[in-house]
């Protein structure tokens, strides 16, 4: 009876002096944080980012697809180039000059002025001009394939971001639980019932719980810099993204998907440089062509005073055989971009099964663990803390119990983030948001895909 009374008070006792210890850890933990956020970013401000906030920011400010303006510029250059005419060139000619016998000074000189050029045959002309326009469609599926490879890239550092947002939740959720689980050995410890070294093991993992949410915080600060960086910012503007790892759809058909891959940037820029190639061989069969030189002009003939008119033409011989050559090798390039191309769509069956399969699972597994897993684990958490308090339990299954429904919640996390970045390798695979939208924030990205359509490339 005595001993009962005893223990009832001092677990109050120890209880009020555990939950005041409990809350001053958790203050030391938010000023920790505070700090750690403001150290990192002393410009960051309260705003929430949605996915497609941070696209647009990143389609209008990113410095790798402002260059392709400058290349487009300088196609201009050479189609203005391409699309003259051959020049005129003016000709000064002296004959019978500085001789012997009766041509010796300028008595019996002859002066000659001219003017030349070239007329070209075969359709020179508009073979150059079919070139440059060609490469003008080539530079526009570069730019694409750019703009889809950097949209995806972006994608991929808002999960990063929005996953550890969730990792350093859960580990801000592991020092709770640290700091519940002292107060229990503490008031067990007080009580005479559990040793003080299970006292020490359970403050070493408070130590250790807040050490993993000081990491957690700067791997979250450098996240969001690395997501910054994406538009150009060397400092964090924002304060969080919206969206939530845990929400999917049912999955999607393969067989759809393999046919969209037919018709991605990727393989449809192999087409555009086979057209390219199509124009090469097509200008280096019109070099075949003969061009004719013609020249006129007037002679003036000192001897007799006299100006008489000159005229003239001139054509290379065998230019067909010259130029057989560059035919085949022009030739050649273009069959390589066929078979180039058939390697391609090869290699992204295989990536888009690879992330497809992929996702599967782990949206199989995400379901697993919501379902069962961590509910199981979590009510037997809350068994074991109660047969724990009762001495049914040893520190060790108390401690098993928590680190294996840490450990479960972690593989959530993961699982989430997975599905999620593989979603967005099928996205890019494809060139479009896929048919159902695999998370209810990408449908930011269904959004975008329609503002930006000539950005990501989408197949029509």
């Amino acid at each position: 009876m005595f001993y009962n009374t005893y223990c009832t008070k001092a677990a109050t006792k120890i209880g009020m002096l555990c939950v005041w210890r409990g809350l001053y850890c958790t203050l030391l933990l938010v000023t920790l944080l505070a700090a750690g956020s403001l150290a990192a970013a002393p410009t960051e401000q309260s705003n929430t980012l949605s996915l497609t906030m941070v696209i647009e920011r990143v389609q209008q400010q990113h410095p790798s697809l402002k260059v392709f303006k400058f290349r487009q510029q300088a196609l201009d250059g050479v189609a203005q180039t391409q699309a003259l005419t051959p020049g005129y060139e003016i000709g000064f000619d002296a004959d019978n000059i500085v001789g012997s016998g009766e041509f010796q000074g300028t008595d019996s000189a002859e002066f000659s002025v001219s003017l030349s050029s070239v007329i070209e045959l075969g359709d020179k002309l508009d073979a150059r001009s079919t070139v440059v326009n060609e490469q003008r469609a080539y530079l526009e599926a570069e730019r694409k394939i750019a703009a889809l490879n950097l949209l995806a890239e972006t994608t991929r550092r808002y999960i990063d971001v929005l996953a550890t947002q969730s990792q350093l939740q859960l580990a801000i959720d592991s020092l709770s639980l640290a700091e519940q689980t002292l107060n229990v050995v503490t008031t067990r410890a007080q009580a005479g019932i559990t040793p003080d070294a299970e006292v020490k093991r359970a403050q070493a993992a408070v130590f250790n719980a807040k050490l993993v949410a000081e990491n957690q915080l700067h791997q979250l600060d450098y996240a969001k810099l690395a997501l910054s960086m994406m538009w150009g910012e060397s400092q964090v503007s924002f304060g969080t993204l919206a969206g939530s790892l845990f929400e999917f759809t049912d999955d999607v058909a393969l067989a759809p998907l393999y046919e969209k891959v037919k018709y991605s940037p990727a393989i449809a820029a192999y087409l555009t440089q086979a057209q390219l190639k199509e124009a090469e061989l097509r200008f280096a069969k019109t070099q075949s062509g003969t061009d004719i030189k013609w020249s006129v002009g007037v002679k003036q003939l000192q001897q007799t005073n006299d100006i008489a008119l000159i005229a003239g033409f001139s054509m290379p011989l065998f230019s067909g055989e010259r130029n057989r050559g560059a035919i085949l090798s022009a030739q050649a390039e273009k069959e390589a971009v066929f078979a180039n191309r058939e390697v391609a769509l090869l290699e992204l069956y295989r990536q888009l099964y690879r992330a497809y399969a992929s996702r599967k699972q782990a949206i199989l597994t995400v379901n697993r663990l919501q379902a069962s897993i961590i509910p199981t684990l979590t009510s037997a958490l809350e068994d074991t803390e109660k047969s724990y308090e009762q001495g049914l339990y040893s520190y060790l299954d108390y401690l098993t119990a928590r680190e294996e429904l840490l450990f479960a919640r972690r593989a959530l996390i993961d699982a989430a983030a997975s599905a999620l970045r593989y979603g967005v390798d099928i996205e890019q695979l494809i060139a479009e948001p896929l048919p159902a939208s695999q998370h209810t924030f990408f449908n930011d990205f269904s959004k975008t895909a329609e503002v930006s359509k000539t950005a990501t490339g989408h197949a029509k």
